[in-house]
């Protein structure tokens, strides 16, 4: 008889344990000669070498299961156990799964384009209007990074910029004024990781929010950095941003020109950089556009709205 400790590592034990001990319950009715004691992420297990090392295997591919898709169920358990293919294996495509174990996937050519520029260069800008997925695709692929270890970091940023409402004027302190800001950040990572996982990894410095300004000075290396909103920034801003770049970092840069709340007198940032830096090797560009528009039906007619309402003001302008 051995005693072995099995630590069940970037996953939430919650949802391996399943609820009320459901899962636990069914490896030891499973593995009958073994004795399996859990406490927090750690199992504790005694029994005969040949059964310990066939028990290990078979918890490994299910915390593999659980890193992978966020839940497991009874029926991939025994596929595991029983060495089956489980069912999502079928699935093609898919960047990462939310915490419900729905497959987060590009669902149309540009959004593709993204995931295929991500792949190939390590800086893209993605550009297009609201709903068209830029900033919940790219969390997506920085959460997919993280999760094979490409990267040790996921680091998220956006220019706590008003639109309409002073800072000054928000209760709270420094940290409550800036939070609402970066909210579409949190919701992004609350729908693909467990939530006390998420704040266990957030706590670390594993996946950092902060708005831009809190990003002079740094090197960002290990790393996939996303800056949110760039259509927002200034010249300088986004030039300081995009020289933060160390080794073994990939930058997603996204915004929307239709959607720029600087003063009319300030150029945006993200008009520059891409002026500029069309053409230089390493570098992508994807544009996305009504088609790409994955939200609620109403919000393409919308979008379709305010581009006639637009275009007729600037004719009569002229």
């Amino acid at each position: 008889m051995i005693e072995k400790h099995i630590v069940l590592e970037d996953i939430d034990p919650i949802v391996f344990y399943g609820v009320g001990n459901s899962h636990l319950q069914m490896l030891k009715a499973l593995f009958p000669k073994i004795r399996i004691v859990a406490r927090d992420n750690v199992l504790r297990v005694i029994g005969d070498e040949l059964q310990m090392t066939s028990f290990e295997d078979k918890v490994e591919l299910m915390r593999k299961h659980v890193l992978k898709y966020n839940r497991i169920t009874e029926e991939d358990i025994l596929d595991i156990i029983h060495g089956n293919k489980t069912k999502d294996d079928a699935v093609k495509g898919v960047v990462a799964y939310s915490i419900s174990g729905r497959p987060i996937k590009p669902r149309s050519e540009n959004q593709q384009k993204l995931v295929d520029a991500f792949e190939k260069d390590d800086m893209i800008f993605a550009v297009g209007p609201a709903g068209t997925g830029k900033t919940y695709l790219s969390i997506a692929l920085a959460v997919r990074a993280m999760k094979e270890r490409q990267a040790k970091k996921i680091i998220l940023s956006r220019p706590a910029v008003e639109a309409g409402e002073k800072l000054g004027f928000l209760p709270g302190d420094m940290k409550d004024k800036i939070d609402p800001y970066l909210q579409p950040l949190y919701d992004a990572l609350e729908d693909m990781i467990p939530a006390v996982k998420l704040q266990d990894m957030m706590e670390k410095h594993v996946i950092q929010i902060a708005p831009l300004a809190f990003m002079r000075g740094r090197t960002l290396s290990d790393a996939v950095v996303i800056l949110d909103e760039a259509q927002n920034t200034t010249p300088a801003q986004i030039r300081m941003f995009l020289t933060r770049m160390g080794w073994n970092t990939k930058m997603i840069i996204t915004g929307d020109m239709t959607q720029v709340d600087l003063p009319k007198e300030h150029l945006s940032g993200l008009r520059e950089a891409i002026r500029i830096l069309k053409g230089v090797e390493g570098i992508s560009f994807v544009e996305l556009n009504k088609k790409d528009i994955v939200r609620h039906k109403l919000v393409t007619r919308i979008v379709n709205a305010y581009e006639a309402y637009d275009k007729q003001k600037s004719e009569e302008s002229e």
